[in-house]
């Protein structure tokens, strides 16, 4: 959620600085363990003295807590960093905010508790002075002069908010990164991170994104990577709205996409590739219809998709793959459509999916390999949430191996109206070309 104009007037700035010197006594006092550590504990039973395997064992399993508690230190003391940085930048822009604020109310300009700035200096002036400025001739223009300068404060204090915010999002991306272990150091993958940046500037910068233009072309990619990460979350149900329960243990899961385009031709493509275990099940009645869904899966996914497309006509292809076990089954009927199925599968499976699109409709075929018992069956249909008219169905089996296969059908009304439309005036041009070419041979005779 975006800050405020009153989130950045109202907030206490001075509690990054007393985290930050918090923080910083806390990487030294990491410090110290680590030296206690090595000293009483690894020196103490490495000193010859102990042997056999519950010593090596120690050893081994000592080296990986030394070497945390030197990567707690170094977490420690970048979060310090950052939270002073942090400290000194948003004390910058807030004041920016509220230097503008005092410009405006000098030059007779209220700001409201929205950031809104409005003309008050009419009501500082005397009845009499007030009479004589509404009788005036050009008062209606100085009344829209006085509005669109308002409108301009307001827009110079909803920018500068803007950038608190910006500087904000940043220190928070900092700060997460920051807490994220995905090395294999240590302990392995969520202890504390010996890699952790401190500078705001490196460690707050957006995930990758990139355009680019050359040979007619614009290139687009932007790459994310997120985990470890651990947690339960539930919501509703209530009036109009539907109930959750999820909980995830995520090891890791990065995304690449990117696309080209030029004219009417686009290609693009997405690779995602995630790692670890989920569990949600949902619940609800709405002006949509009821429905209700539970799935778990706990292994590794894989997924690369590609499109190629020229105005209302393409082709695509998607490969997926899973190693783990995952069971899913699926009720939903309401106005638009509905959806039933259910699935219990355990191994490894390959899935290769192919079709064309052409004018708003879309066709697809998909075939799977199972190494692995389990069983599937699935139909669908209605219309989604983008106001494209689905109808898909997989079957398979396995035991323990064999596959499954489905097909899907998508309808897109808006470009079918579309692709309609310029056929219409397609066979409008023709016909006009012909009454052309009739009235040119009856001319000649």
């Amino acid at each position: 959620m975006s800050l405020t104009y009153q989130d950045v007037m109202t907030t206490d700035l001075s509690l990054l600085s007393d985290a930050s010197e918090v923080w910083r006594k806390m990487g030294e006092l990491m410090g110290d363990v680590k030296d206690d550590y090595q000293k009483h504990v690894q020196g103490a039973l490495g000193d010859g003295s102990w042997r056999g395997q519950a010593q090596e064992a120690q050893q081994s399993t000592s080296k990986a807590t030394a070497y945390e508690f030197a990567a707690a230190k170094k977490e420690a003391q970048a979060i310090a960093r950052l939270l002073k940085e942090a400290h000194t930048e948003l004390t910058r822009l807030k004041k920016a905010v509220k230097d503008l604020v005092d410009d405006a109310v000098e030059k007779d300009y209220k700001v409201d508790s929205t950031g809104k700035a409005t003309y008050v200096g009419f009501d500082k002036l005397s009845e009499k002075e007030q009479y004589a400025a509404r009788h005036d001739p050009d008062y209606m223009t100085s009344l829209s002069h006085a509005k669109e300068r308002a409108q301009k404060w307001t827009d110079r204090i909803t920018k500068a908010v803007n950038e608190v915010d910006e500087a904000d999002q940043s220190v928070k991306r900092a700060l997460t990164r920051a807490v994220g272990d995905t090395s294999l150091d240590g302990i392995g993958f969520n202890g504390f991170n010996a890699h952790a940046v401190g500078d705001l500037k490196k460690a707050g910068v957006p995930e990758k994104s990139s355009a680019t233009k050359a040979d007619g072309w614009t290139k687009k990619g932007k790459f994310d990577m997120t985990g470890p990460d651990l947690g339960t979350s539930s919501s509703g149900p209530a009036y109009g709205r539907q109930g959750m329960d999820k909980a995830y243990a995520d090891l890791f899961h990065i995304t690449g996409e990117g696309s080209a385009t030029n004219g009417h031709v686009k290609l693009s493509g997405i690779g995602d590739l995630y790692g670890g275990g989920r569990a949600t099940k949902s619940y609800g009645f709405s002006d949509k219809g009821i429905d209700a869904n539970a799935e778990a899966s706990l292994g590794v996914r894989a997924m690369a998709e590609g499109h190629a497309n020229a105005g209302t006509h393409g082709v695509f292809g998607r490969l997926t793959g899973f190693g783990g076990a995952e069971a899913s089954v699926t009720a939903e009927a309401g106005k638009d459509g509905g959806k039933i199925g259910g699935e219990l599968f355990a191994g490894a499976k390959g899935t290769a999916t192919g079709g064309f699109e052409s004018g708003g409709i879309s066709a697809g075929v998909t075939g799977e390999g199972w190494a692995g018992p389990g069983a599937k069956a699935e139909l669908t249909f209605g219309k989604e949430d983008d106001g494209k008219f689905h109808i898909g169905g997989e079957l398979g089996a396995s035991l323990p191996v064999g596959g499954s296969v489905g097909m899907e059908l998508t309808f897109d009304p808006d470009k079918i109206s579309d692709t309609a439309g310029k056929a219409a005036d397609a066979m409008g041009d023709i016909g006009d070309a012909a009454g052309s070419v009739k009235d040119g041979i009856t001319d000649l005779f």
